[in-house]
């Protein structure tokens, strides 16, 4: 693992558990392991270093979702989803400090302009490979039922982030939600 990776993987740790004012250049290169001044040297402001946690928060996320995509590719509304069902257990589970990292540097962009372009360049990724397993599961107007499906998916994780439940049930939510959007398991 590199440097940067590291730093950055720190400062998603720092973000996930302690919120944006926790990730300063200090607690990252402690968090790290790395020597005082070791995270300036890679990323001289904040901005900067918060851009690249955008970056790499993305690449874990879509390395995930390829991971599952190796093993189940959905080919059916049904199927589309139990992935995302599957996806969203992980999410508030054992990737849960990703995923608040995740959240908190969305709303950190509505007070920092300079987080949104990174945020909507990786955006506009998830949105093409999401938009691309929609067509593969059904869907005859994936333009239109992606952002509806991850705008339901964001939401659903963002509550049970916020008021985890016990009998946090992801599947009972979301397959009726896909299945009206793209036809049942017989397809559109």
């Amino acid at each position: 693992m590199s440097r940067r990776t590291e730093v950055l993987d720190a400062a998603i740790a720092l973000l996930g558990t302690g919120g944006v004012r926790a990730v300063t250049h200090r607690a990252v290169d402690a968090g790290a392991g790395l020597p005082a001044g070791a995270t300036s040297n890679l990323f001289r402001t904040r901005d900067a270093l918060l851009g690249a946690v955008v970056e790499r928060f993305a690449e874990r996320e879509k390395a995930a979702w390829d991971d599952l995509a190796a093993r189940d590719t959905p080919g059916s509304p049904a199927e589309l989803a139990a992935v995302m069902a599957t996806v969203a257990l992980a999410a508030v589970g054992p990737h849960r400090t990703l995923t608040l990292a995740r959240y908190v540097i969305l709303v950190e962009a509505a007070h920092h302009p300079a987080l949104r372009a990174p945020l909507l360049a990786a955006g506009r990724r998830v949105d093409a490979w999401f938009t691309t397993w929609l067509r593969v599961a059904g869907s005859t107007d994936a333009e239109r039922d992606a952002p509806i499906l991850m705008n339901a998916y964001s939401g659903l994780i963002l509550h049970e982030l916020a008021n985890p439940d016990p009998y946090f049930d992801p599947a009972g939510r979301l397959t009726p939600l896909v299945e009206a959007l793209l036809g049942g398991t017989d397809g559109p």
